[in-house]
């Protein structure tokens, strides 16, 4: 069963799958309710919400007897970190640029879990992201790679760039061993990081991550962080595009369904400043960009265009001080009055 497990998971798309017992990570349950003691998790009141489900596989699922992890490739063909010169152009992070990865890993997991109950009549349950599913520390605890000191979990074939699942089973199949840490002494990921989010190896204050920043926070972004965002306006791939072990990373092993979309892989500032409800809808229609919503996308703009130095944007910011938005309002305000003092006059 495992052997062909594999072989399933394989043809519809996967390149990393690992089994673990339910009860493989016990640690997990008492580090998250540390991290939300700490506050760490910012505005992420779903975590704590569901944390008793999300500390363990049988919290969520109590018949639950196997956990498949499955990792599917989203690895970049270029320099994720390519646009940093370009301040006239917004960044989106790589696993964001093609086809929704909900979707497509998804739909892949949902064809593997009836294949499974063909083969054995058990039960199963497909997860993610959005359920409360601890994928990373299963991951490591399935042997597809480890949660390295960015917290994100590295894989020796795949690198940083993984999309992860999670099939929770009834049926008990042999485990794989959990993958041993391999970050050694290297910290090129914390080093990288532009605000400072890794208060020491292998923790994160997600309220100091430009990635929640800029995607899960939903008011105003701390000024603190908003000259250090740069031209970010969707995640950001720096801790994770520095790792040593993305050397063994293969574009051609990424599932295609990722490919970046052109309209998404280099946007000018311009046009995402111009856009209203409906043509927010109509870019960032079938990418997991279209959950943030206009308002918070053209915030992140309106930073982004305070930081590039380009006088030829202050006409559009300032129409959207008069946004009906206010967060949206407030950053136009600050990146004109950014842009306005970097202007040396004639």
């Amino acid at each position: 069963m495992r052997d062909a497990l594999a072989e399933k998971a394989s043809e519809l798309g996967f390149c990393a799958v690992g089994v673990a017992r339910a009860d493989a990570a016990p640690e997990t349950a008492e580090r998250l309710r540390q991290w939300l003691a700490a506050g760490a998790h910012g505005d992420m009141i779903w975590m704590e919400e569901r944390a008793a489900q999300r500390g363990s596989p049988a919290g969520l699922w109590p018949d639950v007897k196997s956990v498949i992890a499955l990792g599917m490739s989203y690895a970049p063909a270029g320099d994720p970190l390519a646009l940093a010169d370009s301040p006239e152009r917004g960044r989106i992070s790589v696993y964001a640029q093609g086809a929704d990865y909900h979707d497509v890993v998804k739909k892949a997991l949902k064809s593997l879990a009836r294949w499974i109950v063909e083969q054995s009549g058990a039960d199963v349950k497909v997860f993610v992201d959005t359920a409360p599913v601890m994928e990373k520390p299963l991951a490591e605890a399935a042997g597809i790679g480890w949660q390295g000191k960015h917290t994100n979990l590295v894989s020796r074939t795949d690198g940083s760039w993984l999309f992860l699942g999670a099939i929770y089973t009834t049926l008990e199949i042999a485990p794989d061993a959990p993958h041993a840490m391999r970050c050694g002494s290297c910290s090129a990921c914390m080093a990288a990081c532009p605000t400072d989010a890794f208060p020491a190896p292998f923790q994160l204050d997600a309220r100091r991550c430009i990635s929640y920043l800029t995607i899960e926070h939903k008011g105003p972004i701390p000024e603190e962080f908003r000259e250090a965002i740069g031209n970010r306006i969707y995640g950001c791939d720096d801790c994770l595009a520095v790792c040593p072990w993305n050397r063994f990373a293969d574009a051609a092993r990424a599932n295609q369904a990722f490919i970046p979309r052109a309209e998404l892989a280099a946007p000018a500032l311009a046009d995402l400043l111009a856009l209203d409800d409906a043509g927010f809808r109509r870019v960032f229609a079938g990418s997991p960009i279209k959950r943030i919503g206009r308002n918070r996308m053209v915030r992140n703009a309106a930073i982004a265009a305070g930081n590039s130095g380009r006088p030829d944007l202050i006409p559009m910011l300032q129409k959207l001080t008069g946004d009906e938005d206010a967060v949206v309002s407030e950053a136009a305000s600050w990146a004109l009055a950014r842009l306005s003092d970097s202007v040396v006059p004639p």
